[in-house]
């Protein structure tokens, strides 16, 4: 039996797991370094110390108080930084709004979450006033008016924020309170049915950063973040906390640089006046950034970019290192806070990368501390102890959402047998290195066998004249579904490209040994763009939607009879 701790002297401190302790420690080593938002604002964690206690402050003259959900529609900005304090250490609830949603799905999730007050950015008063009156529980609007002048009047907001701020005081007393209470609640971005709402509690959230900040301090060759570096996210702040890493880069004490409203000109330009170090994105967001960079000849070296969000394709990757950007990736999602696992080289990197780096670079990662995985059967129970090849990927971790908000069998399904199962299919090698393989949804089951999207995906990314791919499932009235290839060509290169040759691509790797017989695909489709949800990641569901027609068998072979040259 194990030994219970000795009874603890009466004035022994617990020390609560509280997101202000993330902030403290900043405050202590590093109270003179930089926030900088765009050409706007520079201040120092002096002055976000002092703004975080004014923002309280001011909330609790608007009547927030320990429960209250307080939701913001902003931009990437300092003061988004200040809420992800503020708001938590007042024992409230921080509600992150997707504001790349419909107005009436924004509506749904301020509902749903029980939003009493909303800090709303000018920028979005339409979409406010497309919903407003529709949102039974908000009490108090404060809007944000960035600095500029009102364009019109507002008889429904109770304060403008930096008013608000500066009248109130610094000196809001943050108590203690259970480690164990609700800290942010967003909704995530499901392509079917009503958005699900996830929450986290103040413990959750510190253990994630400990675990993310030692994750990222270990690799020997790069893919770090790390005193001296200088941090600016890609990732939207309302998508997941921005992956976690505002509370790592503010724990760190490092110079943070939010950008605001942006496009890839000014991510660019603010990037080299800042001497920005670290960020993280999704591949569509690399993607712009690259392009940029190669229409105006700027120069990205040296710049750390994690991706996430979608799989990091080896056409892409090259095409980072081609230019000096340390790119590398990593997985989570909305209900893990959402780091599992990021991937880190074991061996120095080479000029040019080797096929092996860039093949590491892409995989999905090591798990970060604290992340145990095991893969079941899909549609299983229980993690098989023999440890599968493939399967579903199941995860426990301290900081997984425990529930979706109000929606208990969708809770109960999440949480199978206590593991949280992420309808991913993965792999798990030798060393430990998950790699994500397909949804399980997006899967294709073709003649009896399975065919991944990923894998097909990211083979063809490889062709130069490629600029991005998908690959969804087609009805098949004969092999049941087929692989239905979609891609973008490179503007500049990729308007001679042909469906042969990107079948050949796929031909070859059959002869090779690399891919079943059953992936060779029939049907190519060259397209313009690719749909993508409102955090940047490919919509499969609306491409299947959109191109999952039945396949016309008189076409082409097939996927018995492929050409193999």
């Amino acid at each position: 039996m194990p030994i219970r701790l000795a009874t603890p002297a009466s004035r022994a401190y617990a020390y609560p797991l509280l997101i202000r302790r993330l902030l403290q420690t900043a405050i202590a080593a590093a109270p003179a370094q930089e926030i900088v938002y765009r050409d706007r604002v520079r201040h120092t964690y002096g002055t976000l110390n002092e703004r975080v206690g004014r923002l309280a402050s001011g909330l609790a003259r608007l009547g927030v108080e320990p429960g209250t959900t307080v939701a913001v529609m902003d931009w990437d900005s300092h003061r988004y930084l200040e809420c992800f304090f503020s708001v938590p250490m007042m024992g409230a609830v921080l509600m992150t709004v997707n504001v790349r949603l419909t107005p009436a799905q924004i509506a749904y999730t301020l509902n749903d979450a029980g939003a009493e007050v909303l800090l709303l950015h000018r920028d979005f008063i339409p979409i406010f006033e497309a919903f407003r009156g529709q949102v039974r529980s908000l009490r108090k609007v404060v809007l944000i008016e960035d600095g500029a002048a009102a364009e019109a009047a507002t008889p429904w907001a109770a304060a403008e924020f930096e008013q608000l701020v500066a009248e109130s005081s610094p000196d809001y007393a943050f108590e203690d309170f259970d480690e164990n209470a609700l800290a942010t609640t967003f909704y995530t971005t499901g392509t079917t049915g009503d958005p699900k709402g996830v929450c986290f509690s103040h413990r959750q959230l510190v253990l994630h950063t400990l675990a993310l900040l030692c994750a990222c301090a270990s690799p020997a060759y790069g893919q770090s973040f790390r005193h001296g570096d200088v941090y600016l996210p890609l990732t939207p702040m309302f998508h997941v906390h921005a992956w976690g890493f505002p509370y790592v880069a503010t724990m760190l004490g490092v110079k943070q640089v939010y950008p605001g409203r942006w496009t890839a000109a000014d991510i660019l330009s603010l990037r080299a006046r800042e001497q920005v170090t670290f960020s993280h994105c999704v591949p569509t967001v690399l993607q712009l950034l690259l392009a940029e960079a190669q229409a105006i000849d700027a120069n990205p070296q040296g710049w750390k970019i994690c991706i996430g969000g979608s799989v990091l394709t080896p056409g892409l990757a090259r095409a980072a290192l081609a230019r000096g950007v340390d790119v590398f990736a990593a997985y989570g999602m909305s209900e893990t806070a959402p780091v599992l696992t990021m991937t880190r080289l074991q061996q120095a990197p080479t000029s040019p990368a080797s096929e092996r780096e860039v093949e590491t670079r892409c995989r999905t990662g090591l798990p970060i501390p604290l992340v145990e995985l095991r893969l079941v059967e899909p549609g299983s129970e229980v993690p098989d102890a023999s440890s599968l090849a493939e399967g579903e990927l199941t995860v426990r971790t301290p900081w997984l959402t425990p529930c979706y908000v109000g929606k208990p069998a969708a809770s109960e399904d999440l949480w199978r047998e206590g593991y949280l199962h992420t309808q991913d299919v993965a792999r798990i090698d030798a060393q430990g290195y998950l790699q994500i393989t397909d949804r399980l949804k997006d899967v294709i089951k073709t003649g009896g066998e399975w065919v991944s999207s990923i894998d097909l995906e990211n083979l063809i990314s490889r062709h130069p004249d490629v600029l991005e791919v998908a690959v969804v499932a087609v009805s098949d009235v004969v092999w049941g579904e087929r692989p239905h290839v979609l891609v973008v060509p490179r503007p500049e290169r990729g308007k001679d490209l042909t469906a042969q040759e990107v079948r050949d691509v796929v031909v070859t790797a059959v002869a090779d040994g690399v891919l079943p017989r059953f992936a060779v695909p029939e049907r190519i489709t060259f397209v313009e763009r690719l749909e993508k949800t409102s955090v940047g990641k490919i919509n499969k569901r609306a491409l299947r939607d959109q191109y999952g027609t039945d396949v016309d068998r008189s076409l082409a072979p097939g996927p018995c009879r492929p050409t193999v040259r």
